[in-house]
Formats: C-alpha cells, structure tokens, sequence
C-alpha cells in the first residue's frame, strides 16, 4: 500500500501551525506560532500579517522536523474556513504558492472538522458526540446521515470568546480561560443567568451579568467560580441531550478550551452516567494546528481527490454540516436501557408507573453530578414547576399534551399520562410536517415555547399528534425564541433523513401559517455564531 504524506496549513484566526502526517496517521512534524493580542481581541488584519511573518518560517521547519524532502510530500492541505476573512486569505495564498511550486496537489478542508478527525485519529474514537469549544466555536456535533450535524451551537459567542472578553475587560489579561479558571478553585457561587434553548445556548447575558458583578465589587474568585461553572454547564447539558437523542456510546471533548480541567470533569462525569466513553485528545492537539488540516486533507483526498486551483477560494462561512464525509461506518454500539427505563433523557429518567390503575410515566429529574449543587437544584425545581404549568396551558390553546397527575417538587419529577403511540421521528411524512406545523402556530399563538421541539418529543396517537416533554419550555411574546424554537425541530429532522429536511421544513412552516417566520429563521442562521 502507498503512503501518501500531507503537509496541512492552519491559520483560521490568532494560530499559524504547520503539520505533516502521512496516511497511515503517523504525525511527523507539528511546528505553530501563536499571536497574543495586546490589548482587546483579535484584530483580523494582524492575525494576517502574523500567518504571513510565520508561515514560510514553519513550514520548512516542520519538513526539517519530519526528517523528509520538499519531494516527498504527496498533498498540500490548507484550512478553507470558517475563520477571519484576512487570515484564511494569507492561509490560502500561501497554499497555492507552495502548490504551484512543488507542483504537487491541493484541497481546502473544514477548520471544525479537522478537530473532529484528528481527536479521533489521536483517541481512537470511532464514532462520538464532540464538544468543539474554542476561542471562535461552540458546538455540538455528531455523524448522522452522510455528514457531520451540528445538533447544538452557541446562539451569539463562543465560549472561549466570552472568557477571554470577561479577562480583558476585567483586567485579568488574555487569554481569560487559565487565569479564570485558577481563581475559580478559590471562589463560591453567585447567582447568574443559565440559558439553553433547546439544542443551543447563549453566552453573551451571562458574561453581562458576570460584568456588572465585577463593576458591584463582587469578589473576582466567586465571579470566576460562577462564571465557569454556569457556562460549562451549559455545554455539557446540551452535549447530553445530544448523546441522549442520538443514543451514542462515545463523547469526545476537543478545542481549546478542553484545557480547562474543570471542563473535561464534568464532561466526563456526564459521560460515565450514561455509560459512555470519554475522550480527549492529546492538549497539544486540541488547538488549532496544522496537523489536524493535514490529516483531514489526507481523508478527503482519498475519498473525493485534490481541486482545482479556481476551488481554492476561502469560505469564510463554512458550515460543518456543508461537508460530505463518507469514511465514516455509522453502525455504532448503542446505549442500552435498563427494563425500567422508558426512555432516558438529557434532564431526566422516564420511568414506568401507575395511577389509579393506569398505566403512568413518572419523569424524574434526577441529580446531575456534573453540575454544582446550587446550579443543579435551582434548574431541576424551576422546569419542574414551569413544566406542569405549560403542560396545562398547551391544553387551553388546543394543543393535545399527556395529561398531568401528580407534581412533586421536592423530588423534582412530574407523575403524567403514558402516551401509548409512536415517535413522529419514526413515522414522519407531508401531511405529519404540515399538521405539525399548525399545532406549533397554536403554541405560538399562546406566547408557549415549547423549548426543546424535535420529532422524539411528539408523538402520533391513532392519529392525533401529542406534544411532551415541555422541560425546557417557557413563556415569550418575543418573534427570535419562537424562530429558534422552529430551529430545533429543523435540526431534528436533519438528523432523521437530512435530503428530506427540506422538505419536511418547508411544509412544516406551510403548516405553521406566518411567513414572516421564515425571514427571522434566516436571520437567526445568518449571523457570526455560523462563520467561526
């Protein structure tokens, strides 16, 4: 079998790197350069002169690091996007430079995938739910259905951005994440904003509010202790329902901001509660470096061959989901359940039950060990208690949701109706997508979101479409929460058939009978948090 040997160019923002790999995944060489700003961000224009500077520096210390010749290299990889539109330019050109003057082929790959394949090609995971966290990302991804689905993203900034902007405009330098993180060990917790919507989250209220405590005089130690637990959380919660919904065996942790020791614990401790694997690849791996884009480079080029040089154009938003990856087998080990369990979700255990003589579900939100007490208690009683409210306020707008028995707080679980029929997900077609649509605009109408709306939690009854699971659920008038409400479903259906989700999505707005809708969804898919 030939080898072939890759050289991958990464600068997607503030780290140039330059890797070599061969194909049978050994890394020969791993040279980079980081940039660390003086003062405020990363300004695009010089994160460009500092690739331009390094860039012809490490790339022949990385060929001399490799022990190799300039003729021995097979492929030349470069990152395509996402990034900074100035960096991925210097990126690129000096792709095609070193191309053109080998004489040796070319392909761009995708900055968020190659963390992805080389925490696998370092971890030996097969097929996990990752966690990408870094300075510019923030997502949720896993394999279903020919690529990479990105099953939950920030909803405005990056994890890593909101701590590096909380250590600037603190005073405790950048970047943020290792000098929070220390005066976290020494701190206690205050109370501040945890938002997860759906398969999302949001940053920017709860670095706000971490803001404004540190403007009070709040000690620094107790806002960094909150600020990083309320944060991770967050992440790991909607990493979970992920390997809930997708009932993987595997969690992968990658991205620069898996430095953070608290971070991988609680990812792991999640992980161990379900049962699965925890992985993470070797630290000098999970941030940006060449080696990733050169052994994606490697992957894409088996499967699909170079481009052409009039391909090499940056791609400034450059989607992980946009991407074919067919070198992936996705018969994977599923999650067992235990005889008891009717399911086993992200916020709780369904567990049979009776009522009176009937048959009942008992959905008990159990203690997450991952979370801090103070964090895991006010979540679990707050959506118990929102729950069976929103249970009964479906019902007033038309909408048909299981029918509620008992509520106990102190336990935090909700005692309710078993729903004896099938999962849409399982049964999904036009006319299902349309009627879905208008039982949603009946939701909608009563200012009621759902929160968490994929084809797990409706079911059909002989024919009557019931709506559970309102954990996440709340109350807003606000046109954006509704929009991203429908998001979620979007995302679900991609996840079941995603030639389908078209679709499906279209008749499911059809259905849901406001075209204004559809402008404020393209609004919502269009801003930062999809470019980088």
């Amino acid at each position: 079998m030939i080898i072939l040997i890759s050289l991958g160019i990464e600068g997607t923002a503030e780290k140039t790197g330059v890797g070599i790999v061969d194909s049978d995944g050994n890394i020969l060489a791993m040279a980079g350069k980081q940039l660390f700003p003086e003062e405020g961000g990363i300004h695009p224009r010089i994160a460009a002169e500092h690739h331009a500077e390094w860039i012809p520096k490490l790339i022949p210390e990385a060929v001399s690091q490799a022990g190799i010749s300039y003729d021995d290299i097979d492929l030349i990889s470069f990152s395509q996007g996402p990034g900074l539109g100035p960096a991925l330019r210097i990126v690129a050109t000096s792709a095609r430079t070193l191309s053109l003057s080998l004489k040796k082929p070319i392909i761009g790959v995708n900055h968020c995938i190659g963390h992805v394949e080389v925490g696998k090609l370092d971890t030996g995971a097969v097929n996990p739910v990752s966690l990408y966290v870094s300075g510019g990302n923030s997502q949720v991804i896993a394999y279903e259905s020919g690529r990479y689905r990105i099953f939950g993203e920030t909803l405005d900034i990056a994890i890593g951005n909101c701590l590096d902007h909380f250590g600037r405009e603190t005073g405790l330098g950048h970047p943020g994440g290792p000098v929070i993180e220390k005066l976290a060990k020494k701190g206690s917790y205050i109370d501040l904003p945890y938002v997860v919507k759906g398969m999302d989250f949001s940053f920017s209220g709860l670095l706000s509010a971490a803001l404004r405590e540190a403007e009070k005089g709040t000690p620094m130690e107790d806002i960094c202790y909150s600020l990083q637990e309320t944060a991770f959380s967050m992440l790991v919660e909607v990493t979970e329902r992920a390997l809930s919904h997708t009932q993987k065996d595997e969690v992968m942790l990658c991205g620069g901001v898996s430095a953070n020791s608290r971070l991988r614990e609680m990812l792991k401790t999640m992980s161990e509660e379900h049962g699965a694997k925890f992985y993470m690849p070797e630290m000098k791996l999970c941030g940006d470096n060449g080696v990733m884009i050169a052994w994606l480079g490697l992957l894409m080029c088996k499967e699909f061959g170079p481009i052409e040089l009039s391909e090499t154009g940056i791609i400034q938003r450059f989607r992980t989901d946009e991407v074919d990856i067919p070198w992936i087998d996705n018969t994977k080990s599923y999650l067992e359940l235990g005889d008891e369990f009717i399911a086993k979700g992200a916020e709780s255990n369904i567990v049979k039950a009776e009522y009176l003589g009937e048959k009942a579900v008992l959905k008990d939100r159990i203690v997450k060990n991952y979370r801090i007490p103070e964090i895991d208690n006010k979540i679990r009683k707050s959506r118990c208690r929102l729950e069976a409210r929103l249970l009964s306020d479906a019902k007033r707008v038309g909408v048909v949701t299981p029918v509620l028995y008992d509520v106990n707080l102190e336990d935090k679980s909700i005692l309710m109706e078993e729903i004896d029929g099938v999962m849409v997900k399982d049964v999904i077609d036009d006319d299902l997508a349309f009627r879905i649509g208008e039982e949603i605009s009946k939701l909608h109408s009563g200012d009621i979101i759902h929160g968490d709306i994929t084809t797990s939690n409706i079911m059909l009854r002989d024919d009557q479409l019931v709506f559970i699971d309102f954990g996440l659920g709340r109350h807003s008038q606000l046109g954006e929460d509704k929009a991203v409400d429908l998001l979620v479903l979007k995302k679900a259906l991609q996840s079941i058939d995603y030639n389908l989700a078209v679709k499906y999505f279209d008749l499911v707005l059809k259905g849901y009978g406001n075209e204004s809708i559809a402008k404020t969804i393209s609004d919502i898919e269009s801003r930062g948090r999809y470019t980088h």
